[in-house]
């Protein structure tokens, strides 16, 4: 026999390699330098949404019942959308997410969103109560447009 066993002291600083390990502390320290350059030289923030003039609005209420199905509402009442209908059921996933934020800043449920257009064609879900938005960028098509529909 042999087989010559390495002690396991030697053997786990061989577990993670130095320059693995130089190479993620050197990736930290120019991920800090580059955010502190930014900052103290005032570089405008890139990757920002910039919210364009609002188009078209309209105030709706949605209101869900346990099964998740959403029911939208004009303020008069009239029924204009309802989420277990073909393509619509991301009305729900949106009253859901309305329905916890109000949950969680004890804020009635039964107060109206306003879904926006802006001029450059995006979609937004305003909730003033809360002072929730959503703008709905890459959400797809289908769900982009079953809010889109309330506004035509």
């Amino acid at each position: 026999m042999s087989d010559v066993q390495t002690p396991i002291r030697h053997r786990d600083r061989d577990m993670v390699p130095r320059a693995l390990v130089q190479g993620m502390f050197g990736l930290m320290f120019a991920t800090t330098a580059l955010v502190a350059f930014a900052t103290f030289t005032d570089r405008p923030h890139l990757g920002v949404l910039v919210e364009a003039p609002i188009a078209a609005s309209l105030q709706i209420v949605m209101t869900g019942d346990r099964a998740g199905i959403y029911q939208v509402h004009d303020l008069a009442g009239n029924q204009l959308a309802l989420s277990s209908e073909n393509k619509a059921g991301f009305i729900g996933v949106i009253g859901r997410t309305f329905d916890r934020e109000r949950q969680l800043r004890g804020v009635t449920s039964d107060e109206p969103v306003t879904v926006l257009r802006r001029e450059n064609g995006h979609i937004a879900i305003v909730d003033e109560t809360t002072g929730m938005s959503v703008e709905l960028i890459g959400y797809g098509v289908d769900n982009v447009a079953a809010f889109a529909r309330l506004l035509d």
